[in-house]
């Protein structure tokens, strides 16, 4: 059987039980060890209260305290074996859940008032003691003086064992005892210290409340007080300590004497101050980090009016390649001697410079000059990139891109100011790097626009907000209609339509060109079922959809797979789809690339070659490539709008589809716009072209009733 974890309640009885065996021997009382076990436990239950309650009752502990008086511990050593068990077992058997180190601190300040509390009952005992002694005086002064000395040495015994230092002093200030502890805290000697007054041990660094509970304390206005305290000592040194202070009064309640108890606290002062600094600098170069540098930006964000800011925002160009080529080792080394070159560039006051992590940096200036500040500290952080860095025997050269921010204060969040800076320093490596730019407003809000648009992407295709429309393909011979090329727009909830020149890039650069275009694919095929079933597909020339086809798709595996399942699902034949395909996109193809276009053409898909003329390949690759389609760039037919056209460039046109006939190519024209552009065109010999002249891009309806003007002629 697994055995249970313990409760609540069995671990109380365990501290109990640890501390009675600890306590018993050294306890002057006639009851058993378990009896007096049952007696303490009720002790532990308000020792565990104590840890656990959300506001910490010193009076409850100090009631402890004395209650070890009222159980006849009042032998030196059980303080001193009760404050041991409660220093190492009460956390751990009582303080189960909880913040661990914020426990033990109580833990530390229980100790103190349970000290307080025995000290103060010791005392009131053996003043009673006194008092009873001082009435039997006439009958038996020998007893009584026997018993006064035998309370005063307990006293003596639990002031002078104590691990924690404990001195005493009147209501003026005058420092009457102190014990061993505490000399030793203070590295004085116990004369020395009675020499001084409480108010010679203030410290730059008291709290501003320090002296005022003081005050309120030797006035008799409040009990105890508790803070942390620093104090000098004769080395020069800081001594930091928890500091508790109690008033101690007569048997009437007359205030007499304060009693300090204090801790030492300088290593674990010093422990948490390096681990502040570790959690604020970066561990490989020293800088502080991101989270201490938005500190300080928001602290000079805040400043008061007429102060300004200005910001570098540093990426190195090139990282990537030490890296890779180098190792991590070497570019971690090339990052700490650029921290260097930066940390020597921030030397003025109101300058800063911090590590965001990797090869990010940023450099903060503030005061009320910083336009013309902020543009000297980048011009010093490029110069000092400027010269090579030797990294295992090589040199090394550095540059980086830098966006500049500045502007008052009081006028932008942290986080804005750090977003501008980022998207200027993607501005000046997109211009080619090694240069700095100037936040621009207008620059901002297009590239806040432009990532509103990439995060939306995945969802507007969820919630159907893009559609299609077609621009015919009119056959110059004739006028009929042969088909129309399907162009997917965006209906922005808050833009409104866009073009697919806003947001395909975008959906290139993330991937979700890739589902974008299976279904602009698989809604164009639908269509072209759709006007086959109106026209009918007989005839030698059947409607055809053109869709086109992004680089990013060509190289998806299943694209042929992809077209092949939609075109049979939709029951229509290959020779109702063309795919464009970009010249760009195919200059250098190797055979992988065009494999699948290759497989495509095989099956009856006819491939166009788009924007043709645009790009730099050899008109002899078209030999190559799997096309049967040329669309001419409207670049080429511009001139053609007036009469007469350009007759360069009716050459150039007439050279082009003579070649693309000879490889038994048909020629599209993009851009027609006029019909003098159509005639050149048709005596040129070109067969298709679509253009604003026969009609702008619509619904699929605008295609029928073309068709049918076209039908009834």
């Amino acid at each position: 059987m697994t055995a249970q974890p313990d409760g609540p309640e069995d671990r109380l009885r365990r501290f109990a039980t640890i501390w009675s065996r600890a306590v018993f021997p050294v306890t002057t009382t006639s009851s058993t060890r378990p009896e007096f076990e049952a007696e303490l436990l009720p002790l532990a239950r308000r020792l565990s209260e104590v840890l656990r309650e959300r506001a910490f009752d010193a009076e409850e502990a100090k009631a402890v305290g004395a209650a070890l008086v009222d159980a006849h511990c009042t032998d030196p050593e059980a303080l001193s074996r009760t404050l041991d068990c409660v220093d190492a077992y009460l956390v751990l058997y009582c303080g189960e859940g909880g913040d661990q180190e914020d426990l033990r601190a109580r833990s530390s300040r229980m100790q103190h008032a349970m000290a307080a509390g025995f000290a103060q009952a010791l005392r009131a005992r053996t003043l009673a003691e006194q008092e009873s002694i001082a009435q039997a005086a006439l009958k038996a002064q020998g007893v009584v003086a026997a018993a006064l000395h035998a309370s005063e040495a307990r006293f003596r015994a639990v002031f002078e064992g104590a691990a924690i230092g404990i001195g005493i002093a009147d209501l003026d200030g005058n420092i009457l005892q102190v014990n061993e502890a505490l000399t030793r805290m203070f590295g004085l000697t116990d004369q020395k210290l009675r020499q001084g007054r409480v108010r010679d041990w203030t410290h730059p660094d008291d709290a501003p409340q320090t002296w005022r509970l003081y005050d309120e304390l030797v006035r008799g206005e409040r009990e105890h007080y508790h803070l942390e305290k620093a104090f000098y000592r004769p080395d020069g040194t800081v001594l930091w300590t928890n500091l508790t202070v109690s008033l101690l009064r007569d048997a009437d309640g007359v205030p007499q004497y304060q009693l300090a108890l204090m801790e030492d606290t300088t290593e674990r002062r010093l422990l948490n101050l390096r681990l502040r600094y570790e959690a604020t600098h970066d561990a490989l170069t020293g800088l502080p980090n991101r989270s201490f540098f938005f500190e300080r930006l928001e602290k000079a964000l805040n400043a008061g009016a007429g102060q300004r800011f200005g910001l570098c925002y540093l990426d190195l160009d090139g990282f990537k390649t030490v890296n890779d080529s180098l190792g991590h080792a070497a570019g971690d080394r090339l990052l700490v001697e650029v921290a260097d070159r930066l940390q020597a560039c921030a030397t003025a006051p109101g300058e800063m410079v911090a590590r965001l992590g990797g090869d990010e940096f940023v450099a903060l200036t503030t005061g009320t000059d910083t336009a013309y500040e902020v543009d000297e500290l980048a011009g010093r952080i490029m110069n000092a990139l400027l010269a090579p860095i030797g990294i295992d025997g090589r040199e090394i050269t550095v540059r980086g891109s830098i966006g500049i921010v500045e502007g008052p204060a009081g006028e932008r969040s942290a986080a804005e100011v750090l977003r501008s800076a980022d998207i200027t320093m993607y501005r000046a490596k997109s211009a080619g790097g090694n240069r700095y730019e100037l936040a621009d407003p207008e620059a901002d809000a297009r590239a806040i626009t432009r990532h509103g648009l990439t995060t939306a992407l995945p969802a507007a295709l969820e919630r159907g907000e893009f559609f299609i429309e077609y621009q015919p393909l009119v056959h110059l011979g004739d006028g009929s209609v042969r088909g129309a090329e399907a162009l997917v727009r965006w209906l922005h909830p808050q833009h409104g339509v866009l073009g697919p020149d806003r947001f395909i890039p975008l959906a290139e650069h993330t991937g979700l060109i890739v589902p974008l275009g299976r279904w602009v694919l698989e809604q164009s095929v639908r269509q072209a079922r759709a006007w086959r079933e109106l026209y009918g597909d007989g005839g030698a020339d059947p409607l055809r959809i053109n869709v086109n086809l992004s680089p990013c798709q060509l190289t998806h595996p299943g694209l042929v797979q992809d077209t092949v399942d939609i075109l049979e699902r939709a029951g229509v034949t290959p020779d109702a789809l063309c795919l464009e395909v970009t010249e760009s996109a195919l200059i250098g193809a190797d055979d992988d690339l065009l494999k699948p276009l290759r497989r495509l053409a095989e099956m009856g898909v006819d491939i166009a070659l788009d924007d043709f003329g645009t790009g730099y390949s050899n008109l002899a690759n078209l030999r190559r490539l799997p096309v049967s389609v040329l669309k001419l760039d409207r670049s080429f037919t511009q001139s053609m709008q007036q009469f007469p056209a350009d007759p360069v460039d009716l050459r150039i046109v007439e050279g082009i589809v003579s070649l693309a006939h000879g490889l038994d190519l048909a020629v599209t024209v993009e851009g027609v716009e006029t019909g003098a552009q159509a005639e050149q065109l048709r005596v040129l010999g070109c067969d298709t072209a679509q253009g604003w002249y026969y009609a702008r891009p619509g619904p699929p309806e605008r295609l029928h009733q073309l068709a049918l003007v076209d039908a009834t002629g």
